[in-house]
């Protein structure tokens, strides 16, 4: 876990322009580091700004603050994405130091709202920051995966925004994330793979951070925000207002807006979807099926480890062959469907986490796993 203190110092004055990204800043005390910007159009260091630090798995730090750019200009946050901060880095804790006291020495950054973000490998990184940093950080905007290791977690000391793809490899991991925690949480799914989110889920995941913010007494309230806020996502609440997905979006509206404004209303109507015997019925399938997630994959790599012991070669390798085909015959349906969903999900998984270098079963891979396009 990386433990790193995100270091407050005084703000100087500092020659980068406001309003566009900059790519590339070289950390002042480390010239080997830098991290890529950006400063909302408003910047001045006559106040504090919220900031947040990205991290993406292949150190590519303008992708993180070009998908913020539009919720920092809205909202005023500053945004800084490590270019250093990479996957199986050994140096990870050294280029969030870098970066976090460069940000912090440079502008004049609220040390009470200091938000860590990232995808994929970048979103454990953020999340070891958030768990470990004895700064504590206001919130943690994870983007296709959670913890850096797999303790279950049901309370946390900062609220965590998450987001996954409907084939995302991790989607699994990030509903299991969202079932266990009892503390301010939100999980968003969209129509997707293993990416970033969009520039729009970006708004709605800093928007919702600014909820978090009310409630904490990190910012002052702010009526208008939180009536503008609530209206919009009454508004998208979907049009039929009964059904599995309208219970959920109610009561995340409920859990989202409460001690912010009057949500007795949805309250109640949530609690009497929850009652529905088809809602319920619904969130029970996507328990199971989500069991069914975990348990093909379990089956797989249970497999792939009696490879490695020789034991029963050949008919291991024909099973897992019969596996592999028939996931990818149903990934490859031309329609779209939970079953291909799925299929896709645990395809991607398989072949991101190998267990073995048996070359036989490696060529049984390259046959049957998804290229670009899912195909």
């Amino acid at each position: 876990m990386i433990a790193v203190a995100l270091l407050v110092a005084g703000a100087i004055v500092a020659d980068i322009p406001a309003g566009q990204v900059v790519d590339n800043v070289t950390c002042a005390s480390d010239a080997a580091q830098s991290y890529a910007l950006y400063l909302p159009r408003a910047y001045t260091p006559d106040r504090e700004w919220p900031v947040l630090f990205a991290f993406d798995p292949g150190g590519r730090g303008s992708t993180p603050v070009e998908r913020y750019q539009a919720a920092a200009e809205r909202y005023g946050w500053i945004v800084a994405g490590s270019n250093n901060s990479r996957n199986n880095s050994p140096e990870i804790g050294r280029a969030v130091a870098a970066m976090s006291n460069d940000v912090m020495s440079r502008f004049r950054v609220d040390e009470r709202r200091v938000y860590v973000a990232g995808m994929s490998g970048g979103a454990r990184v953020a999340f070891s920051i958030a768990l470990g940093s004895p700064v504590k950080v206001a919130g943690v905007i994870a983007s296709s995966a959670g913890y850096p290791d797999e303790k279950v977690r049901k309370t946390l000391g900062f609220p965590v925004f998450a987001t996954a793809g409907t084939e995302d490899f991790n989607h699994l991991e990030m509903r299991r994330l969202d079932a266990a925690l009892t503390t301010p949480h939100h999980l968003t799914i969209f129509d997707g793979g293993h990416v970033w989110l969009s520039s729009a889920l970006a708004v709605e995941a800093v928007e919702w951070m600014e909820l978090q913010a009310m409630k904490q007494g990190l910012k002052p309230r702010d009526d208008a925000e939180v009536n503008r806020l609530f209206e919009a996502r009454s508004a998208a609440v979907p049009a039929a207002g009964a059904g599995k997905d309208a219970f959920v979006a109610l009561r995340s509206i409920a859990d989202d807006f409460e001690g912010l404004t009057d949500v007795r209303a949805v309250a109640a109507r949530a609690a009497e979807l929850g009652r529905d015997k088809a809602v319920r019925a619904a969130l029970k399938q996507d328990e199971q099926e989500d069991d069914r997630e975990e348990r093909t994959l379990r089956e797989v790599w249970t497999a792939e480890g009696r490879l490695e012991t020789g034991e029963d070669r050949v008919n291991v390798l024909a099973e897992l062959a019969r596996r592999w085909k028939s996931l990818a015959d149903t990934a490859k349906r031309p329609d779209d469907s939970a079953e291909r969903r799925l299929a896709r999900r645990v395809l991607s998984g398989l072949s991101a986490n190998v267990r073995t270098k048996d070359a036989d079963y490696l060529k049984i891979i390259a046959q049957y796993r998804l290229g670009r396009g899912g195909r």
